[in-house]
């Protein structure tokens, strides 16, 4: 998302990449606003592809011509992995990095701006604590994200964000749970539980508690919270108390899932740590304790040594896992990495493979769409007639005399066209 930036007045953010990055904006626009920063532009980059970062280092050049007189300050993971490369830019005043932006004092302090030091950042893997940060929302009161987990502890082969983001480290259960609460009695009707690794939650923790034991605890606790949703998880690390969870009805029947591929020995090559048989065996797993059930996955198309026959397990795994929602990522190397030193494949391949891979998505989500058509639903009101099933389905909501963001209405879906749903007054 972008905001324009008018002469002389408040600090704006431009947030790039995951749902955690729009969490920290928010964190951050919170900082910057309580300090009184003026006139500066945070762009919170990303570094999960080559892509990323040169996107990047576009919307600096852009934000600079469009806004000549503001203050420009880099963060984010593109800015902590390499802070050289951004400070070099001379459209960039600073660039702090991921564990600085997060801290209050760092937004307060005279030399954010006026001092000799263009870099304010330190070792990411010296960070051993992850703090709770409550912010008001970000979605109108439709929903809530809450970070209850940083970092990663896997060194996946094609992966640059660890050294981005540092090692694993959780936000205590009884800080999330008063979070959640707070949020819950300020309106919001879903709270979405978001972290890098997500279901590393807790390994660092006294007594090394299970991401399930965190929802069931949330469920328990603030009785009044009407949806929990928990954002990408990685598919081997699902502990028993989760799938106890998933059977709650207040959390949503969702999950997405970090597969990457489905192909064995590309996942070897990956360094991932599940299957495809095992994949598939966790989406049966999950049908059967929520019928319901949605899914969605990350997948790669093109990675290094990737051959046709590959690529073919990774399509035919959509169907296979019943996969309703894909993520597609183009194979862009990391410089770092150690998938940047493999074979590569032809460029020209991996967009072909990617586009591929895009329209069995597509399918996939046209015949999940296909289910919900001639039903009566419940939707949550997103903003103006956009909507969301608990499924994630997406809604337009037609004929409503008046719609109240953050509220569910009963809608009869009554056609799709191949990207979201059509809904009527029931």
């Amino acid at each position: 998302m972008t905001d324009t930036l008018p002469p002389r007045t408040r600090s704006q953010v431009i947030t790039l990449g995951c749902r955690l990055n729009s969490y920290e904006s928010e964190v951050m626009r919170g900082h910057a606003e309580k300090a009184g920063l003026e006139d500066a532009i945070i762009v919170n980059t990303c570094a999960v592809t080559g892509e990323a970062v040169r996107t990047a280092r576009q919307t600096i050049r852009r934000a600079r011509k469009d806004n000549p007189d503001a203050n420009i300050i880099v963060t984010g993971c593109a800015a902590q992995i390499d802070p050289g490369a951004f400070a070099a830019m001379p459209e960039v005043t600073r660039v702090i990095g991921n564990h600085e932006k997060m801290q209050a004092d760092t937004w307060a302090a005279p030399q954010l701006l006026q001092g000799t030091e263009k870099i304010l950042v330190n070792d990411i893997m010296s960070v051993k604590e992850t703090a709770a940060h409550l912010i008001d929302g970000m979605e109108g009161r439709a929903r809530a994200y809450v970070q209850v987990q940083n970092g990663c502890d896997h060194r996946c082969t094609f992966c640059i964000i660890p050294y981005g983001r540092g090692n694993s480290r959780s936000v205590p259960a009884g800080e999330v749970v008063q979070m959640v609460r707070r949020l819950v009695e300020t309106g919001h009707y879903e709270i979405v539980l978001t972290g890098v690794d997500l279901t590393s939650w807790g390994a660092d923790l006294p007594g090394q508690p299970q991401l399930g034991n965190l929802v069931q605890r949330i469920l328990k606790l603030v009785p009044e919270l009407k949806q929990l949703r928990i954002s990408s998880i990685d598919a081997i690390e699902m502990d028993d108390a989760l799938f106890e969870a998933m059977a709650e009805p207040r959390l949503a029947p969702f999950m997405h899932l970090s597969l990457q591929h489905g192909d064995n020995l590309i996942l070897k090559r990956m360094k991932r740590r599940h299957s495809r048989e095992q994949a598939i065996e966790l989406a049966d797993r999950l049908r059967t304790i929520r019928p319901d059930m949605a899914l969605g996955a990350d997948i790669i198309a093109g990675f290094p040594t990737e051959t046709e026959a590959h690529f073919e397990n990774s399509v035919r795994l959509v169907e296979d896992c019943g996969l309703a929602f894909l993520h597609v990522f183009p194979y862009s190397p990391r410089p770092g990495t150690p998938a940047a030193r493999m074979p590569q494949l032809e460029k020209s391949v991996i967009k072909a493979r990617a586009a591929r891979l895009r329209d069995a998505g597509a399918a996939a989500l046209s015949r999940h769409l296909d289910t919900h058509v001639g039903k009566t639903l419940d939707v949550l009101v997103e903003q103006e007639t956009n909507g969301r099933l608990s499924d994630f389905s997406q809604v337009t909501l037609d004929g409503f005399d008046r719609l109240e963001a953050g509220r569910p209405v009963s809608a009869r879906i009554v056609a799709q066209d191949g990207k979201k749903l059509i809904g009527a007054p029931a």
